[in-house]
């Protein structure tokens, strides 16, 4: 992909997440190692990565935050999405604002991963781009994609986007195609082979990037009224926590936990872990790749598929919404975790993914006749 311009439209805010951008970070990453050139547009929204993909080396181009489309966000429209809050403007006004920041540049990829942005969005940049991907979890409306992306596992995932892409449009379901960084793949090995003697000795505690809700307080409450003992206790949170202090101060009382912020170390941290409590999302395929096995909860109305099915399969115990959930359920569900019970989860998790989905994303992309 020498010389190739790619374009990622995503965003991250304390709403959003930040998974959206992260698996497009992954992506980028492989863009750029095979000659592409990888530039961001994304809306300033509170928590929003802009920094980040600039320090992984990509360009980063803000759109207006919120409060500069207020006025023009409000405005209804006949068709709406269920998402349609997320992009903080109408959806009109962000195709505008994004076709200006081009300055007349044709990219060769446009990649949109974004709940908010549909046919109409994408038809109304239909001349700044040759070809269009999409990155979608939902499934909920139209696209006019030559190449569609979702590495969910759900009921019904081969018909999944049937009469809501164009005919030619190459689609790609299922967790093998999940974006993830090349280190989980790396450290697979040594991570199964580790888990051949289960133990429960190390937990990890990732409750997403923003966690606007502080889940992960809760989880740590639950910890401390547990039986259980851990040798230590790995917290992870984004750089956008929304109660960072709050949660430091809760730490004082784990001597033995280690708290990581925004780390470049996850799937260390993951590979090492006996057990995780987690939200639903990407990392759900992180863990699938090292076989860890979790506890699971349910942070948004997107995830619940995914943690159902991840359920049902024995891949993952989810526990349920965590709006539902105190720390007295986390500590009896964290009780009633034994080692006898791990082999088979640990089994059924890593059979989901592999980690070889950037590799086969790229091939596709790579090949001129595609589509």
């Amino acid at each position: 992909m020498t010389g190739q311009e790619i374009s990622f439209r995503v965003d991250a805010s304390l709403q959003i997440g930040t998974g959206h951008v992260m698996r497009c970070l992954t992506l980028a990453d492989a863009l750029r190692s095979a000659g592409a050139k990888c530039r961001f547009i994304c809306r300033e929204h509170p928590g929003h990565l802009l920094g980040l993909i600039r320090q992984r080396g990509h360009a980063a181009i803000a759109l207006p935050g919120t409060a500069a489309n207020a006025s023009l966000a409000s405005h209804g429209h006949q068709f709406q999405l269920a998402h349609a809050a997320w992009l903080g403007a109408e959806w009109a006004t962000d195709a505008g604002q994004t076709q200006a920041v081009w300055h007349g540049l044709v990219t060769d990829w446009l990649i949109v991963d974004h709940y908010a942005l549909d046919a109409r969005w994408e038809s109304a940049l239909k001349a700044q781009y040759r070809k269009l991907m999409v990155i979608d979890d939902l499934a909920d409306r139209e696209h006019i994609a030559d190449l569609l992306l979702d590495q969910n596992l759900v009921d019904g995932m081969e018909n999944r986007y049937q009469g809501k892409v164009p005919g030619h449009c190459i689609c790609l379901v299922g967790p093998q195609y999940a974006l993830l960084r090349p280190e989980f793949s790396m450290l697979r090995p040594a991570s199964l082979a580790r888990r051949k003697t289960p133990a429960l000795k190390r937990l990890l505690i990732f409750m997403g990037g923003s966690d606007p809700d502080n889940e992960t307080g809760k989880v740590l409450d639950g910890v401390m009224l547990s039986r259980k003992p851990w040798e230590h206790i790995d917290v992870v949170v984004g750089e956008s926590h929304s109660a960072l202090q709050t949660l430091k101060d809760t730490l004082v009382n784990f001597p033995s936990a280690t708290l990581h912020i925004q780390t470049p170390d996850m799937a260390k941290l993951m590979a090492a872990a006996d057990l995780a409590v987690t939200a639903g999302g990407s990392v759900t395929w992180e863990k699938c790749i090292l076989g860890l096995p979790s506890l699971v909860v349910i942070l948004g109305e997107n995830q619940r598929s995914v943690a159902t099915m991840m359920h049902r399969q024995g891949a993952q115990r989810t526990l349920g919404v965590a709006s539902e959930l105190t720390p007295a359920c986390y500590a009896k569900y964290l009780d009633e975790v034994v080692s006898a019970a791990l082999p088979a989860m640990i089994d059924c998790a890593s059979r989901v993914c592999d980690g070889s989905g950037v590799e086969k994303v790229l091939r596709i992309l790579e090949d001129e006749n595609c589509v």
